[in-house]
């Protein structure tokens, strides 16, 4: 463990993990400046907080302070090519993540899972695994909580599970999982990686400094695609995927099965499960090889993931008003999981197309035409808003009708008023919430509430057109009183 006492310690970014990671470095007995190159209100009574504890706090910074420092923290939404990160350099101060310096402070293992898409879900669903297993662990990185924020507790932890982004695996050092877990590299955050082989070499990263006996558990298409830039993974490896019959553990009609030798046969039914689709499958699959190699037994691992709830935003039914189904899965963030969200949305029965797709956000540099053919198949017609919907239009046009709407509400109320019983309406927007929203769960309960009110017109309708039928119904029966 690194010693921090009387260390100066410049912590660059004041959200969440900038925050934690000030208040683990007081802790420590570091003397630490934190500057954040935004000055809102809400940063002003954060910065409040932190000073009470003893933090030198400077907001509407963009230059780094000329301040002799001895280490450099830096928030994950930093990037690491930066000019600030890049001046710090070359001035010869060290730079790590909050990621690196919680694992530096931390005091048990940890198992580590990153991918494009389904980290939170695998997250979530590894740490449901060990705790019914009665291991000790806690659910902390970019799940929302900071490793920094828990790195006291991990003296009685037997793990801690992680989630672990791209952005927070440029700025490791020493970090090393005794499980890893790569669930896939599809585009994303092509507007801070200059191309995908750099993307991929990020996420490679959290390889680097795993040992021989350590495990890698990795979709059977990211290790080809490891591979095919010469990216070696030192520790042990088992594969998986939905689609290739040849991996480990793969899937079969529903069926989750693998071929491991110690580990034979079939594992999990899906039909069983609360999840759906193929994207799911993969990541029960990279839960239940964490806890093969835990060695937890396979019947207290199904009985933990057949009874795991889906968090919300992530393919969400939110209602069923009149037929017609409203799907929030505002996590989409990348064209990916809207493709996987598609293919899990159940299809009309006569086979055309039945979804209305609402789309658009702030732009990650995606290109968005390979989704024209699954569009055409079964996307009815899209409704794009924020900073990529001309940029969709153009790319989506061709294959199904668009509309730009100004807001989420118009996007809602127009899918809704074009559905027709057995539609979908489906909010993915693959792309980022920033540019209308705080995050993709702010964007996912903004679409929940415009659903509701959906719901309470529809059910005011429907008591309307009772009340006024059991009116004309009175008119009518009263002659026959008269008469009798």
């Amino acid at each position: 463990m690194q010693e921090l006492a009387n260390k100066r310690v410049l912590v660059i970014g004041l959200g969440l993990s900038g925050r934690a990671a000030s208040d683990l470095l007081r802790q420590r007995g570091a003397r630490v400046l934190a500057i954040d190159s935004a000055n809102t209100p809400q940063l002003r009574l954060e910065a409040e907080a932190l000073r009470t504890s003893g933090v030198d706090v400077r907001l509407g910074v963009k230059e780094p302070p000329s301040d002799a420092a001895d280490l450099a923290v830096v928030s994950p939404g930093v990037p690491s090519r930066s000019a600030l990160v890049q001046r710090l350099v070359r001035r010869n101060i060290p730079v790590i993540g909050e990621l690196e310096l919680g694992y530096q402070q931390s005091l048990c293992l940890n198992i580590s899972i990153a991918g494009t898409n389904g980290k939170t879900t695998t997250t979530e669903l590894v740490e449901r695994i060990l705790k019914h297993a009665h291991r000790k662990t806690v659910a902390a990185g970019n799940i929302g909580l900071p490793v920094c924020a828990v790195a006291v507790q991990t003296r009685d932890l037997d793990f801690l599970t992680l989630e672990v982004s791209s952005f927070q695996l440029e700025t490791i050092q020493f970090f090393r999982p005794v499980v890893a877990v790569l669930l896939n590299i599809t585009p994303d955050h092509l507007d801070r990686y200059p191309s995908m082989a750099d993307y991929t070499r990020t996420k490679a990263r959290l390889f680097m400094n795993q040992q021989a006996f350590d495990w890698a558990i990795v979709q059977s298409e990211a290790l080809a695609q490891l591979r095919s830039l010469n990216l070696e993974i030192p520790s042990k490896v088992i594969t998986f995927s939905a689609n290739n019959h040849r991996a480990d553990i793969y899937l079969d009609r529903g069926l989750l099965v693998s071929r491991l030798a110690d580990w034979t046969g079939p594992l999990l039914d899906m039909d069983k499960c609360k999840l759906r689709g193929p994207h799911n499958a993969e990541n029960l699959m990279g839960a239940l090889a964490v806890g093969h190699v835990l060695r937890i037994p396979l019947d207290e691992m199904a009985e933990a993931l057949m009874t795991y709830q889906p968090a919300p935003h992530r393919c969400e039914v939110v209602a069923e008003i009149g037929g017609v189904q409203f799907v929030n899965d505002s996590k989409a963030t990348n064209v990916d999981a809207l493709q996987k969200a598609l293919l899990a949305m159940p299809a009309a029965k006569a086979g055309e197309p039945n979804v209305l797709l609402i789309a658009g956000g702030q732009d990650k540099g995606f290109e968005f035409h390979d989704l024209g053919p699954l569009l055409s198949q079964r996307v009815k017609q899209a409704f794009v808003l924020g900073e990529t919907r001309e940029k969709i239009r153009a790319a989506w046009s061709l294959f199904t009708p668009c509309t730009i709407v100004s807001s989420l509400l118009q996007a809602v109320q127009q899918s809704a008023a074009n559905a027709v019983s057995g539609d979908v309406v489906l909010l993915s927007p693959a792309c980022s919430s920033f540019d209308m929203f705080q995050n993709y769960r702010h964007r996912g309960e903004v679409f929940r509430q415009a659903v509701e009110h959906l719901k309470q017109t529809a059910r005011r309708g429907a008591a309307g057109a009772n009340a006024s039928s059991g009116a004309r119904e009175t008119k009518a029966a009263e002659p026959v009183r008269q008469e009798i």
